[in-house]
């Protein structure tokens, strides 16, 4: 089954390729740093590199029983210290079971501190928002201290667990009448209000908070960017959505047949209340029914099948449509992506109607006449590696529909609406020999080791410490010198050329690549196919 071998992908993205494999040592003076947020007192855990980490903190009560489907709560009080020196359990997505690192109760947050910041600090703040395709808290636990130390000690960064799956997005309106819709994006919100409320006590600036994702992160962003019809609630002075994800954003009546499905495969079918009966049920029941199920068009299975839906509220319509509208907070951005944004997600396709059967499993309402003319602006093209032929057309296809038109469309909309002088945009065609062999190219998020630090946040065994090693600090610099400043280049690495802004017209990018690193045009084929993606747009349901 094509689902099996993509949720093992995922899993492995998020287990190898994202996960953190850096030791780090603890501070020889035996110290341990505490910080009191008036609901519970944490212990964290002061490092040798000058950095304190405080891991596992609850920003939120447990979602759990009748706090499931609902919206975050605040945390009960704890009386006695509570131990953060050890990140805690992620949240439960879709086919995964529950254990004691990924648990119905999830709502974790973690700080990375200069070790010497204190209240009157006053730092900028890297609030930085996992991925995961809503389906599941794919890269967690990153470790913030690297690029803390190579901030010059000059800011802090919060990660943290959202809801997903079928806890996170189950979508009817009897979710709406007994519970909330949406709920693992008001995680995302309630994360932005802790901040607010308690980020001065670690040594950060409520007053410059940077949001940043990575894919459904970055949809994430475009998402608290438009929330409440573009509402400034000041949480955020800017933006960074990292290859962020456009997927199917549904309505609420659309959404039905899916609560259909979830409430009889839980036994909640003939329940006078199905919430009640919902929040009633174990974890182990819950599970077996958070899982996809394919749409009524097509017998493939979707990896993205419980996500965020038009609620009314947070969200008001599609995201494409806010920001052609101008309906969104107006704030600096810099969008990121990668050549190849859908390689890891293409299907083995070997003809047009295969990529077409692919298409229609994650967009639904895709006509024939759509799927001749999607065929039509990709055909036949040259040949990858260990694939067939028409998996370039297919990986093409969806990496523009899903992610790269999405952050061109916003880069455009900032652009015009905000300034053409505070959007940034890049490409990242960094070469990692193994991905080029294996036919994937330049990937999906491939920059995150680059971002975060190499062993902080994956990219041990690869070339980033090797031959492709001197663009690390390129990244690293820019993205520190957007969350300090507002602009990439304001502190940039000395070796970086100057990153120009988008602009008007064709519009600019920076591409980032070892040795070539350089300012580039939009081609006008990829604006071509552009403008198919987003006349199709409304019909995606984007």
């Amino acid at each position: 089954m094509r689902f099996s071998y993509l949720l093992s992908l995922v899993v492995c993205l998020g287990s190898i390729v994202f996960g953190s494999r850096t030791t780090l040592k603890r501070s020889v003076n035996g110290t341990s740093p505490t910080i009191d947020l008036g609901y519970a007192k944490y212990e964290g855990v002061a490092l040798d590199a000058g950095v304190n980490q405080f891991l596992g903190m609850r920003y939120a009560a447990k979602p759990t029983e009748n706090l499931r489907w609902r919206a975050p709560e605040d945390p009960d009080r704890q009386e006695e210290t509570q131990d953060a020196s050890s990140f805690g359990a992620i949240c439960l997505g879709t086919s995964q079971n529950a254990g004691s690192t990924v648990n119905e109760d999830c709502l974790f947050i973690n700080v990375f501190t200069p070790s010497n910041a204190t209240a009157e600090s006053k730092l900028p703040v890297w609030f930085y928002i996992q991925g995961g395709g809503y389906a599941m808290n794919s890269n967690a636990n990153y470790n913030g201290t690297d690029v803390v130390v190579k901030s010059d000690y000059g800011l802090v960064l919060v990660n943290f667990n959202y809801r997903v799956g079928a806890l996170g997005f189950l979508a009817s309106e009897k979710v709406r009448q007994n519970g909330e819709l949406n709920v693992g994006l008001l995680d995302q919100r309630k994360g932005l209000h802790w901040v607010q409320k308690y980020i001065h006590l670690f040594g950060g600036d409520p007053n410059h908070v940077v949001i940043h994702g990575a894919s459904a992160g970055g949809g994430s962003v475009a998402f608290h960017l438009t929330a409440y019809g573009a509402r400034n609630d000041g949480l955020f002075v800017g933006a960074v959505p990292e290859s962020p994800f456009f997927p199917q954003h549904r309505t609420v009546a659309d959404s039905e047949l899916q609560f259909d499905r979830f409430v009889n495969d839980t036994g909640c079918a003939e329940a006078a209340d199905a919430m009640g009966c919902l929040r009633s049920k174990d974890i182990d029941t819950i599970q077996a029914a958070n899982v996809p199920s394919p749409s009524l068009r097509t017998s493939e299975y979707s990896l993205w099948y419980f996500l965020p839906c038009i609620d009314d509220d947070f969200s008001r319509d599609h995201l494409y449509s806010l920001f052609q509208q101008g309906k969104f907070v107006k704030v600096p951005v810099m969008v990121a992506g990668d050549t190849d944004e859908g390689s890891f997600f293409a299907p083995n396709a070997s003809s047009p109607a295969e990529v077409s059967t692919f298409l229609r499993t994650y967009y639904p309402k895709l006509t024939d006449s759509d799927l001749e003319a999607i065929n039509n602006v990709y055909p036949l093209m040259p040949p990858l590696p260990l694939h067939a032929a028409y998996f370039p057309s297919a990986s093409a296809a969806y990496g523009d529909a899903t992610f790269t038109c999405g952050g061109l469309l916003l880069s455009e909309s900032v652009a015009h609406y905000v300034s053409p002088n505070e959007i940034w945009n890049y490409r990242y065609n960094v070469q990692e020999p193994a991905s080029v062999a294996a036919g994937l190219g330049v990937p999906h998020t491939s920059e995150t080791p680059a971002i975060f630090g190499v062993g902080y946040a994956g990219g041990v065994g690869t070339s980033l410490e090797t031959t492709n090693a001197g663009i690390v600090p390129v990244v690293m610099d820019y993205y520190i010198s957007f969350v300090k400043t507002l602009d990439p280049n304001s502190l940039k690495n000395s070796v970086a050329p100057h990153w120009g802004s988008f602009g008007h017209g064709n519009g600019k990018r920076l591409k980032i690549e070892t040795n070539d690193t350089r300012m580039e045009i939009i081609p006008q084929r990829l604006k071509q196919r552009c403008k198919l993606w987003w006349n199709l747009a409304r019909t995606m349901e984007q």
